[in-house]
């Protein structure tokens, strides 16, 4: 139970934080369009998404104040591979006009049946390829 708390606490925080968003500018919290459109001139003005990343990036150490431990970052892949999957999981979210955290966070709690469609896509595939990695591939 004890680490079911983080989950829930951190899940609460993503669906205020989207919420919030929505409800003082009226802007999705989608982090590929959020972090896009800083890149791209994103409609309005760019002050807002660059707090939000900088918000998401500052988050762990905030929370560090409250006694909480840094998340250890741990990943398996050479850097090529990692290049190599962000670079698509970049192309991935521009093609389906978003990413996860806009379709299936903030799409589906408006009944977006676009959203739906794209959320069911991600996971399936996402599944499928950790299944052929990890089982097919021995990776």
């Amino acid at each position: 139970m004890n680490s079911l708390l983080p989950a829930l606490a951190g899940g609460a925080l993503i669906g205020l934080s989207a919420v919030l968003l929505m409800l003082a500018i009226g802007r999705i919290a989608g982090i590929s369009g959020i972090v896009g459109g800083l890149f791209t001139g994103g409609a309005g003005r760019p002050g807002w998404r660059l707090a939000f990343v900088v918000g998401l990036v500052a988050g762990p150490f905030a929370a560090m104040l409250f006694g909480a431990p840094l998340p250890e970052i741990g990943i398996d892949a050479s850097v090529p591979v990692t290049l190599i999957a962000g670079l698509l999981v970049g192309f991935g979210s521009r093609l389906g006009g978003g990413c996860t955290s806009g379709h299936g966070v903030c799409g589906l709690a408006r009944l977006s049946p676009r959203s739906l469609a794209a959320t069911l896509t991600f996971m399936t595939i996402g599944a499928a390829v950790v299944f052929i990695a990890r089982h097919l591939l021995g990776a």
